[in-house]
């Protein structure tokens, strides 16, 4: 079998069959393809409306009680059946003591599901992992986690569709128009993906062959911190369209970890890869987007925003990737077009 160069940063890769990246986003994980409706008699519960977070009592928490106490997972019990809602309603359980989450980031958190239409069983979905899944700044979760703290037990009250798309998620047994309790731990604010840019100078040089970036060299480069910020360097703009996130784009790359002697991945003695921009590391995502494509960028790519705590085996004669590195690219964006739909 051949596997092509985009191994090592790919979330999902149709050419080899290699670990994935960390940490897809949530709603494409939960979210199904198909769809078996389901219609509900709904019940409305009381209470006062309220809005906000931190609120006692909105209306529709009268249907279920989930328990407070953060040391364990949370329970919950069924009273009734929950009216389907138009906005999500948020309540605090326990407030933590942590810090508040930056606006505009995301948050690490454990999170439950309940189907309160259905009311069948407990959860359709819980965390697994200890630090639980990424959960993005964007709708519902900007709502949900609007003033949230490190330590906080969050309960929301969603509707499916806001929170898995319009299909719903037939696997976890939840229609297109079911309720949807979802209690939420949080434990840390997500990486902070803004891209820094800075000069070239900052970051290691470019060794070529022949024209062809062959490795770095990180003469004068200090050995970077585990939580250092997502650094870019635009060393030559191009004069294409800007790159989105939702686009393939086809390149030529090379990485390395600090003060390696060899690439663990490169593609410039081969050809222009494409992959798909919202199926690699964060770091290549958040660093890419808004880029002109012909461009060629140098990137800083810390743990967190690359295989974190995960280790990766060389490949090809090619050195691996020790756990809780920092990656250094060279990228030569050559093109960018619409990502087919089956990949996204």
């Amino acid at each position: 079998m051949v596997c092509s160069a985009v191994v090592h940063f790919f979330h999902v890769t149709k050419v080899c069959t290699v670990p994935t990246a960390p940490r897809p986003r949530l709603r494409h994980a939960l979210s199904a393809l198909a769809i078996t409706m389901l219609i509900p008699a709904l019940v409305a519960c009381g209470g006062e409306e309220k809005k906000g977070y931190g609120d006692e009592t909105v209306s529709g928490f009268d249907g279920v009680t989930v328990s407070a106490k953060t040391d364990k997972a949370p329970t919950l019990k069924w009273k009734s059946e929950i009216s389907y809602p138009k906005d999500p309603k948020v309540k605090t359980l326990t407030e933590g003591d942590g810090e508040e989450i930056p606006k505009g980031r995301g948050v690490l958190a454990k999170i439950y599901i309940g189907n309160a239409t259905t009311t069948d069983k407990e959860w359709a979905y819980q965390s697994q992992a200890p630090e639980g899944e990424e959960l993005p700044a964007e709708k519902p979760w900007d709502t949900i986690l609007k003033g949230a703290k490190v330590g906080d037990r969050i309960e929301a009250i969603v509707g499916s569709a806001d929170l898995l798309g319009e299909g719903g998620n037939p696997q976890m047994g939840i229609g297109n128009h079911d309720t949807l309790v979802v209690v939420i731990d949080v434990v840390k604010p997500a990486a902070d993906k803004t891209p820094h840019d800075v000069k070239s100078s900052e970051l290691p040089k470019v060794v070529e062959k022949k024209g062809k970036p062959t490795g770095f060299d990180f003469s004068g480069i200090a050995k970077p911190k585990a939580d250092d910020v997502l650094k870019r360097s635009i060393v030559k703009e191009g004069d294409g369209a800007e790159v989105t996130a939702d686009q393939t784009v086809t390149a030529n790359y090379l990485g390395m970890t600090y003060g390696a002697k060899k690439p663990f991945d490169e593609s410039f003695s081969k050809k222009a890869v494409p992959f798909a921009l919202n199926q690699v590391v964060p770091g290549w995502t958040s660093g890419l987007e808004g880029v002109k494509v012909g461009s060629r960028v140098l990137l800083q790519i810390p743990p967190e925003l690359g295989y974190g705590s995960e280790e990766k085996p060389g490949q090809g004669g090619n050195p691996g990737i020790p756990a809780n590195s920092t990656l250094y690219f060279v990228i030569d964006i050559v093109k960018a077009e619409a990502t087919p739909a089956t990949q996204q």
